[in-house]
């Protein structure tokens, strides 16, 4: 593994090889082969893997951990070792113990004898009970309810740890790192703080940190994946996954191999930057990052550097995530072709509010159409749309009963109709609570590979700063005089700007930057809340935070409540929010003619 001597004399280069669980399999065999990294991690956890993790282990109580990481590390151990690369996952989920005796037994059966140490102390569901009688009430992140009001029984509690325990672990020799719920980002601000020996009080430097491991923590969204200008992005069938080379300032160069598909520019990384946070003050355990000072600067050839970014201390509460199981969830997909489509959609939704009235247990329902038939289709699909039909409720009431209502209908309604698949029992949904807890209550507790334990004080052992609670938004930058009317043309707003969304509980995050620094002071005057419910109608009547990042040309929305209570429950088809942003690039809005791409 690699030598004392090298740490503190060149930049760290840690390697991504797992955005979530379910990523590409061979990615870690592909990192690990490829060498020329220090510390290769994988990020296996989000809520709804933490409630599939809950499901299982209340099967087995051997499991609850992240399985196909073995299968990773089978691929890819002969590699680890002949490159000295070490590993730090998170994939230990809730059973961290277990997964690391059973990393220990793989490692053995290659007849190696790499060292394997294991993190635990984020879960907190066995203490719920005295917590609460301790009037650590767990309020809501959002609406400060505390937990009691919750209707749901918790299935799951984990708190959110820094990253250093893994310094800790790492420093004690450790080959491999297993942690269960840590932030994505400390993933890699742990090996930083091991390589560069930062203390808590380096926040600068931790706040680099944060920046590059909240860039490559999802893989290859940071080589060009899930990135609005996709078509320049060269062999995004399979792009190679990222690279940081962070060094003791805490700047970074985000880069991949070179004979890997995608792309790392100025635009990936800002895309990343802006997935998925709220304020610009992004909030770890271990520092509070201050987004909106990072600077990019594209260095060519696959390499842009993220520098001067600011950090302060971190809140005194970290989130814990909760999950439940919330009820019974079924759906099913009708086919709306021809004329007289509104009359049939009509029909349909007359039976479902029908049966939605004469069944006992049916608590939420949905009628959704997707997508819009041709007039004088010249294909039959090219005149046909979807009518999407969501119940929620108990198992007796939306379950084989509500499907078989459903099938009911094949002789009795609109002509044409058709179902695409069969019909389903549904199955359970997850229910979703963010919290907040002082980090002073947690034991983060490395388990080192020799047997002997060490635990991890705080990042705020003090208690100073503040909860992490709703802002509110801040005054709008001075703006640009607007355009005289004849200088304005109309313009998909994608023309000027790129976009990235995702889920944030049960809310969802939308930034949008400039393509051309030339528009930010257009984007920045024009872009505003009341103009953003009404490019995004269904965002009106919802709470929205803006926040404006000028170092990356962005404005970033929080839209509260828009995925209900999380995206497990959600009615909406696009669950996670991933397409919000690109449903706002393709609405149409007055742009300057000067601004808008030949």
């Amino acid at each position: 593994m690699t030598s004392a001597s090298e740490r503190g004399r060149r930049p760290l280069r840690v390697g991504n090889c797992s955005g979530f669980y379910g990523d590409r399999a061979s990615a870690m065999a592909d990192m690990a082969r490829a060498g020329g990294i220090d510390v290769l991690t994988g990020d296996y956890l989000a809520e709804v893997t933490m409630l599939i993790l809950g499901k299982a282990r209340t099967k087995d109580s051997t499991k609850g951990f992240a399985t196909t990481f073995l299968q990773h590390l089978d691929a890819a151990l002969e590699h680890l070792v002949v490159n000295r690369i070490r590993l730090v996952v998170n994939a230990g989920g809730l059973n961290p113990a277990g997964l690391a005796t059973a990393t220990r037994e793989l490692i053995a059966r290659h007849g190696h004898d790499l060292r394997v140490s294991h993190i635990e102390g984020d879960d907190v569901f066995g203490s719920l009970d005295g917590l609460r009688q301790a009037d650590h009430c767990l309020p809501h992140l959002t609406s400060g309810q505390p937990l009691s009001d919750w209707p749901h029984q918790p299935l799951t509690a984990n708190a959110y740890l820094g990253g250093f325990g893994i310094a800790r672990a790492l420093h004690n020799g450790a080959d491999i790192v297993v942690t269960g719920r840590v932030t994505d980002a400390s993933l890699v601000v742990g090996p930083a703080a091991w390589w560069w020996g930062w203390t808590p009080d380096d926040h600068d430097a931790l706040a680099g940190a944060v920046a590059a491991g909240h860039v490559i923590e999802c893989g290859p969204q940071a080589t060009g994946g899930n990135f609005s200008g996709f078509r320049a992005v060269p062999d995004l069938v399979e792009p190679g996954f990222p690279i940081a080379e962070i060094a003791a300032d805490g700047s970074s160069v985000i880069t991949k191999n070179p004979s890997t598909g995608g792309v790392v520019t100025q635009d990936t990384v800002t895309a990343q930057l802006l997935y998925e946070i709220g304020e610009p003050a992004y909030l770890n355990p271990d520092v509070t990052a201050h987004l909106d000072t990072a600077t990019l600067t594209d260095l060519g050839e696959d390499r842009v550097e993220i520098s001067s970014v600011r950090g302060s201390a971190p809140p005194r509460t970290t989130k814990v995530a909760i999950t439940g199981v919330g009820g019974w969830t079924n759906s099913a997909i009708l086919a709306l072709t021809g004329t007289d489509l509104d009359a049939k959609a009509a029909l349909v939704e007359r039976f479902v509010h029908r049966y939605a009235e004469a069944a006992r247990g049916l608590d939420a329902v949905a009628v959704e159409r997707i997508g819009r038939a041709q007039p004088d289709p010249d294909t039959q699909n090219a005149g046909t749309e979807l009518l999407r039909i969501t119940v929620q409720g108990t198992q007796q009431a939306a379950g084989r009963a509500f499907s078989s209502r459903v099938i009911e209908l094949a002789l009795s309604s609109y002509p044409g109709l058709y179902s695409l698949g069969p019909p389903q029992p549904g199955s359970a949904f997850g229910v979703y609570w963010p919290a907040l807890l002082d980090q002073r209550m947690l034991q983060h507790t490395v388990h080192h590979y020799d047997g002997t334990t060490e635990i991890i004080a705080p990042g705020n052992p003090d208690g100073a700063g503040g909860a992490v609670m709703p802002q509110a938004e801040p005054a709008l930058a001075p703006s640009v005089p607007a355009p005289r009317a004849d200088e304005l043309v109309v313009a998909p707003l994608g023309e000027i700007v790129h976009a990235r969304s995702g889920d944030k509980g049960g809310d969802a995050n939308l930034g949008v930057w400039v393509r051309d620094g030339a528009a930010w002071d257009w984007l920045r005057s024009t872009l505003t809340v009341d103009e953003l419910r009404r490019l995004l109608p269904e965002t009106r009547g919802l709470e929205i935070s803006r926040h404006e990042l000028p170092n990356l040309g962005a404005v970033n929305f929080l839209v509260r409540e828009l995925l209900g209570t999380g995206a497990t429950s959600t009615l909406r088809l696009d669950s996670q929010a991933k397409a919000l942003g690109e449903w706002l690039r393709s609405r149409s809005i007055k742009v300057p003619r000067s601004l808008v791409r030949s």
